[in-house]
């Protein structure tokens, strides 16, 4: 399985092709329907957001609270759809990594080869999984949704496959 930085460059992206197995390292954001609704709403207003979008990668994910002595609980992936209103403005702005799953809106597929980015897909069912890569977690933005804020998390071989890669090749069908 390859291993991967992140951020990721434009090399790595464009390398990258659907069904490609990677593992990925290093810090990305976490951000459900509300963040993304209120990223939407700070792009709409010509407010500044609390994160650069630029080059980054955003996580969906579904939290659970973490055992004593963790950092994080479960964390597999959600569904990516909820977020199909907002992605294609947020890509537009320069986030160039989604992880989630399922399939994507095809105003999210298009924004996806207009922007050069790449959909991967994380598994579901696998929350422990996924906690076993968390190394740190912070709260950067709108600590009062709770579970639901926007969230840093650094981790280390996170595993997901490309769903929708840079060119549109893609695991779903259309």
């Amino acid at each position: 399985m390859r291993e991967l930085q992140l951020p990721l460059s434009e090399g790595d992206i464009a390398s990258l092709k659907a069904y490609d197995q990677i593992c990925l390292t290093g810090k990305l954001y976490v951000g459900r329907d509300q963040v993304h609704k209120r990223l939407f709403s700070l792009i709409e207003e010509s407010k500044e957001l609390p994160i650069p979008l630029e080059g980054e990668t955003i996580y969906y994910m579904g939290p659970s609270p973490a055992p004593e002595g963790e950092l994080i609980g479960a964390c597999g992936p959600t569904t990516s759809a909820r977020m199909d209103p907002f992605s294609p403005l947020l890509l537009d702005r320069g986030l160039k990594v989604m992880i989630g799953k399922g399939p994507r809106a095809s105003a999210v597929v298009d924004a996806i080869g207009r922007n050069k980015a790449v959909y991967l897909q994380a598994f579901g069912g696998c929350g422990a999984l996924y906690a076993s890569t968390v190394r740190s977690v912070k709260t950067v933005a709108f600590a009062e949704l709770g579970p639901e804020a926007l969230l840093q998390l650094e981790v280390v071989k996170f595993p997901v496959i490309v769903a929708i890669d840079s060119n549109l090749g893609s695991v779903y069908t259309y």
